[in-house]
């Protein structure tokens, strides 16, 4: 059984008390455990056997400490951890996304992320 879930509750307000003091570290300190913690929990609550992340394809991620937060999880649950790179992918991808006038997000999805986002485009 394998499967894709969507949360629709981003909880800003929660996010924004937990972030931000340490704006720089929000990814690796608050973001990728919370995420991560409420998708190990789901797999275990739904007799999913194995988790993954989407993150793991993009180079922009913090990959490294992502893998280690899912190890951790997958001991603290009892839950297999799937563990694949697929950064190798990236650009094929976004290519094929392009040509199939998909849409990409060009920012992680927090607020943070997109401020950075704009600035950059901005001083482009």
């Amino acid at each position: 059984m394998y499967g894709a879930i969507f949360e629709d509750d981003y909880g800003l307000r929660e996010f924004c008390k937990n972030t931000i003091d340490d704006l720089e570290n929000r990814c690796t300190n608050y973001c990728y455990i919370t995420r991560l913690e409420k998708t190990v929990q789901y797999a275990k609550q739904n007799g999913y056997d194995t988790f993954t992340s989407t993150l793991f394809v993009s180079p922009y991620q913090k990959h490294e400490e992502l893998k280690q937060i899912c190890e951790e999880l997958s001991k603290r649950y009892d839950i297999n951890f799937l563990y694949i790179d697929f950064r190798v992918g990236f650009r094929k991808g976004q290519a094929k996304a392009r040509e199939l006038g998909l849409y990409m997000q060009k920012y992680c999805g927090c607020i943070f992320s997109e401020e950075e986002r704009y600035i950059h485009a901005k001083n482009k």
